[in-house]
């Protein structure tokens, strides 16, 4: 079937529209510029170049794909704006045709807030963390919107290849000497490696499954110090994790200090049960070296 993709050459649409390109379908990606364009073709993938806060440059690519996977997020544009043009815009095409469209929609385990070590899953009320407040509307538009069989999922935190938010325990060890964590470390967070959150994409993109959220998140519990400690032994700089109050990290991250500073507990298990998904990797600790491997060689060359 025919894909598109919106933010593909992103973090999360990148890995979802090459994992998709291997199962076989037909994708095509969203892209701003000739360049990441060329990245596309060069993994198969039809590129379309536009901006997903300007619909009259995508809508078109739209109308004869049965399936629209929303994986973009527009940091400099304001996020909250953007996001909400490309839905209404993806759920226009999603209710034209003989048949509904599958809309999937990227959220997050932010808007669960805080849990700490009881798990909650997709039928546990949402408290979003202030940052992803207006996550939660956002959700609602895509999973009662008629015509269109909507799907939310709410990815934890994302590592692997180019590193995610973990990256930044590596860039911090590498720097300072010590990777550096928001808060006081013994809090948890729900992880999942990107290319296990691909495999759950590809799974609900042939699965059908319209007004359903699901959580995509791996079974590991390590501490956040302890992943952080981890990532700083692969970087060759053993030792205790840097501590830094959430009120001095909120200078220069805002309200990304607070989400730094979650402690949850997160079930995948209606994913295992509904979708026969199961994360291949163990964890963050497990497989750090490696990660920090792939972390570094992906980062700019000097000269």
């Amino acid at each position: 079937m025919r894909v598109f993709v919106t933010g593909a050459t992103g973090y999360i649409g990148g890995a979802v529209a090459g994992a998709l390109r291997r199962a076989g379908h037909d994708v095509r990606g969203l892209v701003r510029t000739e360049e990441k364009a060329e990245r596309l073709s060069r993994d198969e993938i039809e590129p379309v170049i536009g901006d997903m806060a300007r619909p009259g440059s995508y809508h078109e690519a739209l109308d004869d794909c049965a399936v629209l996977v929303h994986a973009a997020a527009d940091q400099a544009a304001g996020t909250v704006e953007p996001d909400r043009v490309a839905i209404d815009t993806l759920l226009a095409s999603g209710a034209r045709g003989a048949q509904p469209k599958t809309l999937i929609y990227t959220s997050g385990v932010w808007v669960y807030g805080n849990t700490g070590a009881k798990a909650v899953d997709e039928t546990t009320p949402v408290t979003p963390a202030r940052k992803v407040e207006w996550r939660p509307a956002h959700e609602r538009l895509v999973l009662h919107s008629p015509g269109v069989r909507g799907v939310v999922v709410r990815p934890g935190c994302v590592y692997g290849l180019a590193g995610g938010l973990t990256g930044m325990w590596f860039e911090s060890a590498e720097g300072e000497g010590s990777a550096s964590v928001v808060g006081g470390g013994a809090n948890r967070w729900a992880m999942v490696h990107v290319h296990d959150l691909a495999d759950a994409y590809v799974r609900l993109a042939e699965a059908g499954l319209g007004g359903e959220v699901f959580n995509v998140t791996d079974r590991s519990r390590a501490t956040v110090s302890e992943m952080a400690e981890a990532a700083a032994r692969a970087a060759g700089n053993p030792g205790p994790a840097r501590l830094v109050p959430v009120e001095e990290a909120a200078v220069t991250m805002g309200e990304l200090a607070d989400c730094l500073a979650l402690d949850q507990h997160v079930d995948a298990r209606k994913a295992v049960r509904r979708l026969g998904w199961q994360p291949r990797h163990g964890g963050f600790v497990d497989g750090v070296e490696t990660l920090y491997a792939a972390w570094k060689a992906r980062q700019p060359k000097a000269g």
